[in-house]
C-alpha cells in the first residue's frame, strides 16, 4: 500500500504552478516603456498645437470684442486689455465684459497676450491697437508667435514674436 500525501509534504508543487517568471515581467515592462516612449511625445506635441488654437481663438476673440467696444462706446479701442474684460455688476468702458477675466490678465492656455496701443486721436482715444501672442515657454507650450491689430489679420512666425509684416494665417 502507498502511503498517502499530505499538502504539508510536497509545498513545492504549489509554487511552481502559479505566477509568472522574471523574464515574462520584464518582457511586459520592456512594451509599456515602448509604448510610452512613443505616447508621450505625441501627447506632448498635441498640447502644443491645442495652445496654438487657443491662442488664434483667443485673438479672435480680442479683435471681436475690439469692434464691439468701440462700437458700444464710441470712444474708440480699449486702452488695455483689462479693460475688455472685467466681473463687475455695472459694465463700462473700464470693464466692458466682453473677454474672459482670465484673458483680460494677458496670460492663458500656455501664452501671454501683449496689447499694445499703436495711436490715438487728439482726445486721447485709441485709434489703433495690437496684440501680441507669444508661448510662455517656446517648444514647450507652442511653437508658433501670433500678432493682430485692429486689421483683425493674425499673424504668425516661428522663430520671433510676430509682427505686423509676417504672414497671415
Amino acid at each position: 500500500m502507498r502511503a498517502q500525501t499530505t499538502q504539508t509534504e510536497r509545498p513545492s508543487q504549489k509554487s511552481n504552478a502559479c505566477g509568472f517568471s522574471l523574464i515574462e515581467l520584464l518582457i511586459v515592462v520592456a512594451v509599456i516603456l515602448v509604448i510610452a516612449a512613443i505616447a508621450i511625445p505625441n501627447f506632448i506635441r498635441s498640447k502644443e498645437r491645442a495652445n496654438e488654437a487657443s491662442a488664434v481663438s483667443n485673438l479672435r476673440t480680442v479683435t471681436t470684442a475690439e469692434v464691439v467696444y468701440s462700437t458700444t462706446y464710441g470712444i474708440g479701442f480699449s486702452a488695455t486689455l483689462a479693460n475688455l474684460g472685467g466681473t463687475s455688476v455695472t459694465v463700462d468702458q473700464n470693464n466692458a465684459g466682453l473677454i474672459d477675466s482670465v484673458l483680460a490678465t494677458g496670460t492663458k492656455s500656455g501664452y501671454t497676450y501683449v496689447y499694445s496701443v499703436l495711436s490715438t486721436d487728439s482726445n486721447g482715444d485709441v485709434l489703433g491697437f495690437s496684440v501680441n501672442g507669444d508661448p510662455i515657454l517656446p517648444g514647450q507650450t507652442g511653437d508658433q508667435h501670433y500678432y493682430v491689430d485692429q486689421s483683425a489679420i493674425i499673424r504668425h512666425n516661428v522663430t520671433q514674436p510676430a509682427v505686423s509684416t509676417d504672414p497671415s494665417i
